[in-house]
């Protein structure tokens, strides 16, 4: 696992020994940063249920202004903080429930999540950010799951844009107020 481009290109990346973390596989996450390619620079990202970092990472390296990495795990989290350490690349990391963090966490322009596939909690993540109102207008989300799975919608002003497939998983983008 590599960055892809940017100011930590081809640095490779650290992944968990014997841990049960899915990271996102290199061909997926090129397709998503070439759907992101114009919304990056500049920005300030979340990287939610961060496992290895690597996408907040990939944001940082591409010009995004700011990145935010939350993982419950504490495996996770020293991974991360060696990740971006391994890239010359500086970040606010932290070990805490996702849920409780989008609770105090102010607003974002761009948010990854990849939750565990299985953990059910695409729907209650999603109804959060939906409530709080943490995306920024013109905001990006970004979440990965099962190709088979069923994402929610989200309320006005926010709208599920499109989906994207690539072998056993998919990408669904989620906008905030902007046309169609």
């Amino acid at each position: 696992m590599r960055v892809i481009t940017g100011s930590a290109r081809g640095r490779k990346l650290k992944t968990p020994e014997n841990y049960d973390i899915r990271p996102t596989t290199d061909n997926v996450k090129e397709a998503l940063f070439n759907i992101l390619q114009f919304d990056i620079e500049g920005r300030r990202v979340l990287d939610l249920f961060a496992g290895t970092g690597q996408l907040g990472i990939e944001a940082l390296s591409r010009g995004a202004a700011e990145a935010v990495f939350v993982d419950e795990s504490r495996e996770s989290v020293r991974i991360v903080k060696e990740n971006l350490k391994a890239c010359g690349l500086s970040a606010s990391v932290f070990q805490m429930n996702a849920l409780e963090f989008l609770r105090s966490c102010g607003q974002f322009d761009l948010i990854f999540i990849d939750p565990p596939y299985d953990a059910g909690l695409y729907e209650p993540v999603l109804k959060s950010i939906n409530a709080i109102d943490i995306l920024s207008y013109g905001g990006i989300i970004a979440c990965e799951a099962r190709r088979e799975t069923e994402l929610p919608e989200m309320t006005a002003p926010y709208v599920r844009r499109k989906e994207y497939r690539y072998g056993k998983v998919k990408i669904c983008i989620y906008t905030k107020g902007t046309e169609a």
